[in-house]
């Protein structure tokens, strides 16, 4: 199949409408900004247009992005040293290109090597002046659009980030009230000298080849999954634990039936909002790396059909208790699991799921998305969960090795 042609229009950055006030000219990074890992999450979001021409859509999205930028000024400075962000409005990198084919083309078959084109940076690359959030609209021949966007994990995590894309959807659609950020993260998790040199800052990224696939697990697939995943500790799995079951599963059998099996454990490791579980609970719209690690163990020897509920208690970790830690600047729990997963050979899964955040409400005043998808990450055995359009199925996107992502495939086909 031959390669898509996408031809890039033009580049530019666009700035804050209003100068950033001189109280947010030097914002503090958080603990979990500092331990975050710096690259870029990707996110692609699907349009079909067929009443505005391209010349109109780019403006009105430079337009209401430079004012929305006035009120996260974070996202158009920059990083300083794994110490403080320097808000100095030299902007947000913005790239216009022209898709020389049909946006149901794209979407109907999507190949990674395709909507990797749609995004304005690689994961692990950066603009010439480090810009902290890239944007690359892509205008179909058909009238379509896929706006491609990459933000820096270091300042902000996906909860953060998707409310700033529906603010500035808001924007563009001139909505009367935007939902403000706070920028309070740093004083709730205080930064730490030990963080800031860089402790456990490349954990689990790899530059080694990655194969990202998707697999979508639709209503009657969930179903069967959560009969499954259904056991006396756990009755009623949720759709995120099935899932993360059934993959972690897959991933734990087929290590086992390795010939020259070394692995000692398995553990699954699940990324958790820390906001809605602190007491009282941190808000939506406090702005910044606001997430914890809960973790899933199971030894050589365990039955691994018991997933769902080493999940859930893991999860259930990640209470008032965990966050009071964090706050006080005590993260040694989390990096020693880390460093005894290297020194024991253990097998690791991890999982970040997308499924409650509303990617599918962005609507900047032609519809909302068709289709919204993530693309390929640094890390390896990595897993990011995101709901479909109708919200009664999973997407999951799943990054690790030719060998592993061919098993899991065969498990994921024997569903059906």
């Amino acid at each position: 199949m031959d390669m898509l042609n996408v031809e890039i229009i033009s580049k530019e950055m666009i700035k804050p409408f209003l100068p950033t006030p001189d109280h947010l000219k030097n914002l503090e990074l958080s603990l979990l900004d500092q331990l975050a890992p710096q690259y870029n999450v990707p996110l692609i979001f699907f349009y079909q247009n067929e009443n505005l021409s391209s010349f109109n859509i780019s403006q009105l999205l430079k337009k209401s992005l430079s004012r929305v930028l006035t009120i996260f000024p974070p996202l158009a400075g920059r990083i300083q040293e794994n110490l403080y962000l320097d808000c100095n409005d030299i902007g947000v990198y913005f790239v216009e290109a022209r898709v020389h084919a049909g946006l149901e083309q794209v979407i109907k078959e999507p190949r990674m090597e395709e909507l990797q084109q749609f995004l304005p940076v690689e994961p692990l690359g950066q603009t010439d002046d480090n810009a902290i959030l890239s944007v690359k609209i892509n205008f179909f021949d058909c009238g379509g659009i896929a706006i491609g966007v990459c933000f820096s994990h270091k300042i902000t995590d996906c909860a953060s980030f998707v409310a700033f894309i529906n603010a500035w959807a808001a924007t563009c659609r001139e909505e009367a009230e935007i939902i403000r950020p706070t920028f309070d993260l740093p004083i709730r998790f205080p930064p730490t000298a030990l963080a800031a040199s860089g402790v456990g800052l490349s954990v689990g990224i790899t530059k080694g080849k990655i194969m990202t696939k998707r697999l979508v697990f639709d209503k009657e697939k969930l179903a069967k999954l959560k009969q499954i995943g259904t056991s006396n500790e756990v009755q009623n799995p949720t759709k995120v634990e099935a899932v993360s079951a059934f993959i972690w599963h897959c991933m734990i059998e087929e290590a086992r039936a390795k010939p020259n099996m070394k692995k000692t454990s398995f553990a699954a490791v699940h990324v958790v909002n820390l906001r809605p579980r602190a007491i009282p609970p941190i808000p939506g719209h406090a702005f910044g790396n606001c997430w914890g690690a809960a973790f899933a163990f199971l030894s050589q020897t365990e039955d691994s059909r018991d997933l769902v509920s080493k999940l859930r208690s893991g999860i259930r970790e990640i209470n008032d208790d965990y966050i009071k830690k964090l706050q006080n600047g005590d993260y040694s729990s989390d990096l020693s699991k880390w460093i005894d997963f290297s020194k024991n050979d253990t097998e690791v899964c991890n999982f970040s799921s997308w499924c409650r955040f509303p990617i599918y409400e962005v609507d900047f005043g032609w519809g909302k998305p068709i289709w919204v998808c993530t693309a390929t990450t640094p890390f390896k055995n990595m897993v990011f969960l995101m709901s479909n359009q109708s919200g009664d199925g999973i997407e999951a996107w799943l990054n690790m090795s030719d060998y592993d992502m061919e098993v899991l495939e065969t498990h994921y086909e024997q569903l059906n």
